[in-house]
């Protein structure tokens, strides 16, 4: 039996091999489209965030992020076009489904590459919302969700967060007893990549990380080690400064208010069943879990990186004119996004409890036809996106 599945495992990986491939090739066509439209707010043809901004680098030399270097260097090299932009996020989306299968790799305690680990990577990689129309019609921007194809700096700054996620979650598990030099300055370096391409991860990951150390003292650990792990965050505060003089500096007339639903309600029907079919997945995968909150450290830790997540978008808004952009939604996106991982492992665990075997069994189906809806829409608004619909796509 275990030579049967050896033989199936390497017929099957080479396929999905294939499979990653092709995703990547169409992210390259779906991103060059993306890339070439023009700046003008009427034109809906495959329409995103991506023209605006390679211009703000290009044209207007305006320098918030640090894929704005890396755009220069490609368009330059490109003979002023967009074509190896394209091919780097395209790079970023494989290499973010990559970064995923490792992570699974990290919680199922595997250590190679398995079918299991690379095909889940994939389909969490493509999940959206649970979309109904009632809550809102808008599939794609009246949800929330942890998958985005219409923001670069969102998509690059997604495979940072995750490769963030991992160095932290093998530090920790022994940073009670040492912290090495290494570990340190790899996740200190992670961290400031991660924030340096976006704030946001970092936003809702550090103030977790402040409650959890504050917990861990109170258990007793060591200041030393406690503050060595804490102050992984500081290089990051830096990065924050500089981009926060770029973004709201007192030339540009933008800062940030406290208005509790107002970016929620932006284009949702419903906007708090909107909320909740944004994680709908996750959410079910608690109800029947409730226990491994106490008992996985992990999964409480990231549910608390989704409730911070969520609070931020839900009370603060940036004002002037980026006040409808809902940009304090991108923490709570990447924060949906590792919490469908993690739920994803608990979901499978449903299928090893020993008692009550019908219950579980039945809780690990419920689940796992909201997942698999998730996916379906996921796949269709991707295949929409392909055809150069709007991310305004209705219905």
């Amino acid at each position: 039996m275990k030579s049967k599945s050896k033989k199936l495992q390497s017929c099957i990986v080479p396929l999905l091999w294939l499979v990653i491939g092709i995703y990547g090739i169409l992210c390259t066509y779906l991103f060059y489209m993306q890339s070439v439209q023009p700046l003008d707010y009427n034109n809906r043809y495959f329409q995103s965030d991506l023209p605006y901004h390679i211009s703000m680098t290009i044209d207007d030399g305006w320098y918030y992020s640090f894929t704005a270097y890396i755009y220069q260097a490609l368009y330059r090299l490109a003979g002023n076009g967009t074509a190896l932009i394209a091919g780097f996020l395209a790079v970023v989306q494989v290499l973010s489904v990559l970064l995923t299968e490792r992570l699974l790799r990290l919680l199922f305690d595997r250590k190679k590459i398995s079918v299991l680990t690379f095909a889940s990577a994939l389909v969490l990689n493509l999940v959206m919302a649970f979309f109904w129309p009632y809550a809102g019609s808008y599939p794609y921007v009246s949800y929330q969700a942890g998958n985005i194809w219409h923001n670069s700096t969102y998509q690059c700054m997604k495979p940072a967060a995750i490769a963030a996620v991992l160095c932290y979650l093998n530090l920790e598990k022994n940073y009670r007893q040492k912290i090495t030099l290494r570990q340190w300055l790899l996740l200190s370096g992670l961290l400031v990549l991660t924030t340096g391409i976006k704030p946001s991860f970092l936003t809702v990951f550090a103030p977790m990380l402040a409650i959890k150390l504050l917990a861990d003292l109170c258990r007793k650990v060591s200041f030393r080690q406690v503050f060595l792990l804490g102050s992984t965050v500081l290089p990051s505060l830096g990065v924050i400064l500089w981009q926060n003089a770029v973004l709201f500096g007192t030339e540009t007339g933008h800062g940030i208010t406290f208005s509790p639903w107002y970016t929620f309600s932006l284009h949702a029907n419903r906007t708090k069943l909107a909320v909740l079919c944004s994680i709908a997945f996750p959410l079910v995968v608690l109800l029947f879990s409730l226990k491994e909150l106490f008992l996985d450290r992990r999964y409480l830790f990231f549910w608390g990186v989704t409730g911070i997540g969520f609070l931020e978008a839900l009370c603060l808004v940036e004002t002037g004119s980026r006040s409808r952009d809902g940009n304090f939604l991108w923490g709570y996106c990447i924060a949906i996004f590792l919490i469908f991982v993690f739920s994803f492992e608990k979901w499978l665990l449903l299928l090893k409890k020993e008692k009550h075997v019908l219950y579980y069994r039945t809780c690990f189906v419920i689940a796992g036809c909201v997942l698999a809806y998730q996916i379906f829409c996921g796949v269709c608004f991707f295949a929409r996106l392909l055809q150069g619909e709007t991310y305004f796509m209705a219905g």
